[in-house]
Formats: C-alpha cells, sequence, structure tokens
C-alpha cells in the first residue's frame, strides 16, 4: 500500500466504518467477512461493517427469468451502492450477469484469488454419481449443471431447487425426500466449513466425451471467484480494492467474462467457461454452449498470452457462435 493511502482511508472513515453490502445468506455473509479480515489486514485502523440486504431473487421460488435473470441478486445491492448507503458490495462472480450493464459509476475493483471451481454431487448415503439408477431425481437450479447432467446421464430426471445452501441440503436429507442428490458448487460448502458433514463426489472440470463414461461439470463463467464492486468516484476506496486484487483470478474473470458478453448469455443459457492459466504460463480458455437437454453442444478451446485475456475471450466466442452458439442460446429464450 502507498504510503498515503492509510493516512487518506483513515481521514475518509473517521466518522464512521466502511459498509459492505451483500446478501443475508449464511454464505454471502461470510464471504463478506472474508472481505472485511482483508480489509483490516491491508488498512490497519479501518472499521468495517456488514449491511445485508435482503435482495427479490433469494426470495423468488421460481425461474429466475420471471424476476429479472440473475440481475434480481444484485439491483437492489446496487442501488445502495449508487446511493452511497454501503461503500463496497461484495458478489459472487458467476451470480453476476454478462447481459445486464453494471450499475452506473460502478465497477469492480478487486476479484479475491480463485478458489475451488468444481462441482460436487451430493448424496444421503454415498452412492456415486454412476450408480443412480435411472429416474434418480436431481436438485439443481443451473440451467448449465442441468444439460451436462442430462448429456452424460440421459436417465437422470432434474428438478429446479432454489433457496439457500442450507436450504437446499435439509430438502435433500427431511424423511421422504424425493431428491436423490443435489449438484452444488464445492467453494461455497468450504467457504461454510460444511462440506465434510456430507457425503460428496467431486465432478472434474475437464470436459469428457459421453462414451467416456465419466461425469464432467464444466464450471460457470466466474465460477470460486469473489468479486468487490465500488463507485468509480470513491477513489480512497477503489485504490484500496487495488490492493486487494488478485492479478491472475483477474484475468481468468476477464477472458471468461469477454467470451460470455460476446455471446449475450442471459441467465437461462446453458453456458459453461472455464480460464486456468498452464504450467508454462499461458491461459487457457476452454467454453460450452448446450441446448436445455445436453443433446446439443459446441465447444471451444484456444490459448493466449496471460495479459492479453480479453482477445482469448472474444476468440473463443467467435468460434462458439461460428458453430451455431447464437442458435442453441436463442432457444433457451423461449
Amino acid at each position: 500500500m502507498t504510503d498515503a493511502l492509510p493516512d487518506i482511508l483513515l481521514s475518509r472513515f473517521a466518522a464512521g466504518p466502511l459498509r459492505i453490502g451483500t446478501r443475508t445468506s449464511a454464505l454471502a455473509r461470510v464471504q463478506a467477512e472474508n472481505v472485511a479480515a482483508l480489509i483490516g489486514k491491508h488498512a490497519p485502523g479501518i472499521e468495517t461493517e456488514i449491511a445485508p440486504t435482503q435482495v427479490s431473487a433469494d426470495l423468488w421460488p421460481g425461474d429466475l427469468a420471471e424476476v429479472g435473470g440473475k440481475g434480481a441478486f444484485s439491483k437492489e445491492i446496487d442501488r445502495a451502492l449508487v446511493s452511497g448507503q454501503i461503500d463496497i458490495a461484495v458478489h459472487c462472480m458467476k451470480d453476476v450477469p454478462g447481459d445486464v450493464p453494471l450499475a452506473e459509476g460502478t465497477a469492480f475493483g478487486a476479484y479475491l484469488p480463485r478458489d475451488d471451481v468444481h462441482d460436487v454431487v451430493i448424496t444421503r448415503d454415498g452412492t456415486p454419481l454412476a450408480g443412480l439408477p435411472p429416474g434418480s431425481l436431481i436438485g439443481t437450479s443451473s440451467v448449465r449443471r442441468r444439460a451436462q447432467l442430462t448429456m452424460y446421464r440421459p436417465g437422470l430426471r432434474t428438478e429446479r431447487v432454489r433457496g439457500n445452501i442450507d436450504t437446499r441440503l435439509d430438502k435433500l436429507l427431511e424423511d421422504g425426500s424425493h431428491y436423490a442428490a443435489l449438484v452444488l458448487a464445492r467453494a461455497g460448502l468450504v467457504r461454510l466449513g460444511i462440506l465434510d458433514r456430507y457425503h460428496h463426489e467431486v465432478l472434474p472440470v475437464e470436459f469428457h466425451s459421453c462414451d467416456t463414461g465419466v461425469v464432467s461439470m464444466v464450471p460457470a463463467v466466474g465460477a470460486g471467484t469473489i468479486g468487490v464492486q465500488a463507485r468509480h468516484a470513491d477513489g480512497p476506496v477503489m485504490r484500496l480494492l487495488g490492493e486487494l486484487n488478485d492479478a491472475v483470478t483477474t484475468r481468468y474473470i476477464l477472458a471468461e467474462r469477454t467470451m460470455l458478453h460476446m455471446l449475450r448469455g442471459h441467465c437461462n443459457s446453458p453456458i459453461a467457461g472455464y480460464a486456468a492459466r498452464t504450467a508454462d504460463g499461458r491461459l487457457s480458455l476452454f467454453g460450452m454452449v448446450f441446448n436445455r437437454d445436453g443433446s446439443e453442444l459446441v465447444r471451444s478451446h484456444a490459448w493466449g498470452d496471460l495479459d492479453d485475456a480479453a482477445a482469448l475471450g472474444s476468440r473463443v466466442a467467435a468460434d462458439l457462435l461460428h458453430q451455431g452458439a447464437h442458435r442453441l442460446i436463442s432457444a433457451t429464450r423461449e
């Protein structure tokens, strides 16, 4: 941190704490608390306060498209940020839509180091996904997961299950539950410290063809990454976030979200995208677009320079569009 910034921040927050906006779920609070702890390390003496906001998407049991898509996860928090009720907002980047502009006058000032991007299958008794009999019901609210599950195991059924992680797990474990398994993000379970309480199977992120018998789950764009948003005009806070930002994760997110933006994906688009650094220091980006039931897909994989992430995202998106991604995405709007 520059020598002058601590004094600037102390002056900026002399009259009150730095307010951290987040959703009300247990996971959202943990993520906000992690950001608060990082701020405490980088800017000792700055008091922070968690300001949870109940968002409409967390209360809606149906299809997100009916309440404005993934943007419904953040619109109330965006209003609080723009109006100055909070100073920063903490988001899971996989929940930030690619087809909705950020609130005017705001930007992501920091991406924290990426956590695990794997999805896991949670069952009551430890039965692996490959061992679930045809007709078993799998709970997931993600069209990306539903498409990939159906692609590999067409005999399984899927059903939307909404709510916070603990609510979903309760639905699986309650007596008489009709769910055989849930598919959830490993990172969220680890952040809550509860992964080891449940029988779980980690699904590989590498794409496998269906004839291998391996069920893989290519991650969502932004998986495993926490983004911290602030107002452009709030110079001291944006400079502080610059201190928290992880440069490599920023490249991953830039590549993935450039691809997503060019594909014009919406909340019901089964789009997967995963950027990672290779052993020789280059940037790899894998992208996939499915139809709703996974019976059709297009995929692309390319490599590029770590410092030219946007160009890599554009190249993968262009290849997917050339293969017919627009038709698959348009069909999911119907």
